[in-house]
């Protein structure tokens, strides 16, 4: 029998105990994180092989004393056993820590903070190490002072527009002569000792020259004549200036470099990029809002000719796993975040990632990749082939609504009613029923019974 579950940032199976560090590690990397747990007796693929009994209670009260006496701060894991198809397994379980950053002791706070990227247990960055510390102190990096500033480099014609225009403006007035309370509110600067400095984000969204003084926020894009950045390049653009003018920019060179399709529809002669726009979109909206701009480095935009990848420095944020269940509910950058949302550039937290998929899917596409590498993420966009440009593959029709739920798939191997009302705001009875809908097509397939019940995508 194998486990339910696949590995990802906050699960990991051992088919036993190793001889070496690498628990210890892997549960420094989950206290530095969103939490997790290890599953001793279980195979890398997922069999279920079990532990010796007659050993358990030895085994746990030796991982427990290991990973307290080697970390610190001290982590005290939950340890207990269950019983799955009459083999017991060990299930060792950590929280999310509070006093971050967490390390291998005899390593020390330099080289010893291990974090987890995709299914990897690796030693962090000074950058990482750096957003931990600032992540304990309830801030984010885009939130902290830009020293070198003063509110004389920040546009003060441009905070007045976004103030004016903003779509929260209604409930709540600020002054256009005084933008002081307005600029401390939104965080686009702070105080320090009676002082008002920029933040980072202010600096980005609102500076006359945000590259001044963050000189790697930089969007550089480039079109290969080629599948590798060995062949000629075609056509360059570097992005400079605020976020949305870098994005504006970067998306408009995209576009520009991909062919459109069109056909006749009654009288009507209808256009059609290759790939989704909301797909280009969203991809660059999330590599500008959800970098790390605390790592130098610039984010990448490559065109070749079968695909588009656009490569941004950092991580995904603590709570977001390679599984991308739930999309961004999480946000690295929560001032850059809401002002962005505020000018009306993206809509509800989360769901950038499941229209990027589902977009592909209506095209008849290949469908998009997302890499977590160590210290960067990949976005990779296949472009649609000369054929499939005017012949798609045609879609079994159905509604949108479960169409919408198909896409859940899309970043998690299984649903629940709960996950189907929190990302797409069904009501419960709707969601059960859209659920029993797609069973009956055969489209998904039920997995066990009651509270505990999951859905599967049929292949």
């Amino acid at each position: 029998m194998k486990y339910s579950e696949q590995e990802s940032s906050s699960l990991e199976f051992k088919q036993e105990i190793p001889k070496n560090e690498q628990i210890i590690k892997t549960i420094i990397g989950f206290c530095n994180q969103q939490g997790g747990k290890i599953i001793i007796g279980i195979d890398n693929d997922r069999t279920i092989v079990g532990i010796d009994e007659s050993k358990a209670q030895e085994m746990m009260e030796y991982l427990e004393k290991a990973i307290l006496d080697a970390s610190f701060p001290p982590i005290l894991v939950q340890t207990y056993l269950q019983r799955i198809d009459d083999k017991t397994v060990l299930f060792l379980e950590a929280s999310s820590g509070s006093n971050k950053p967490y390390y291998l002791k005899k390593e020390g706070r330099e080289k010893g903070v291990y974090i987890r990227l995709g299914r990897s247990t690796v030693r962090a960055t000074p950058e990482m190490i750096e957003e931990l510390k600032l992540e304990s102190r309830g801030m984010s990096f885009d939130s902290t002072p830009v020293y070198q500033a003063t509110t004389d480099h920040l546009n003060q014609k441009k905070i007045n527009k976004f103030l004016k225009q903003r779509k929260s403006a209604k409930l709540k007035k600020y002054s256009q002569s005084d933008t002081t309370p307005a600029m401390l509110a939104y965080k686009i600067t702070t105080q320090e000792h009676n002082q008002a400095l920029p933040t980072v984000g202010g600096i980005l969204l609102f500076g006359n020259e945000p590259q001044f003084f963050l000189s790697e926020a930089r969007i550089m894009c480039n079109q290969f004549l080629g599948v590798d950045i060995h062949h000629k390049v075609n056509a360059s653009k570097e992005c400079l200036g605020t976020l949305d003018e870098q994005f504006q920019t970067a998306y408009d060179f995209v576009i520009s470099r991909l062919y459109i399709s069109w056909e006749i529809v009654g009288v009507l002669r209808q256009e059609r990029l290759e790939i989704p726009e909301v797909a280009i979109r969203e991809t660059i909206m999330n590599a500008v809002i959800h970098r790390n701009y605390h790592i130098p480095g610039p984010t990448k935009i490559a065109i070749f000719n079968d695909r588009i990848e656009v490569f941004t420095p950092g991580s995904f944020p603590k709570q977001v796993s390679l599984n991308l269940k739930s999309g961004f509910t999480y946000l690295h950058n929560p001032v850059i975040a809401k002002i962005f949302r505020e000018m009306g550039l993206i809509e509800n937290f989360g769901l950038g990632l499941i229209k990027i998929f589902s977009s592909y899917q209506e095209y008849g596409l290949k469908a998009p990749q997302i890499i977590e590498g160590e210290g960067y993420i990949k976005y990779i966009l296949p472009r649609a082939t000369p054929e499939n440009i005017i012949t798609r593959t045609k879609q079994k029709k159905i509604s949108e609504d479960l169409n919408n739920i198909l896409n859940l798939f899309t970043v998690s191997d299984q649903i629940t009613v709960s996950d189907v009302i929190q990302q797409l705001h069904f009501t419960r009875p709707t969601a059960t029923r859209k659920l029993a809908e797609l069973s009956q097509k055969k489209l998904v397939k039920k997995i066990g019974k009651g509270r505990g019940m999951k859905y599967r995508k049929v292949v």
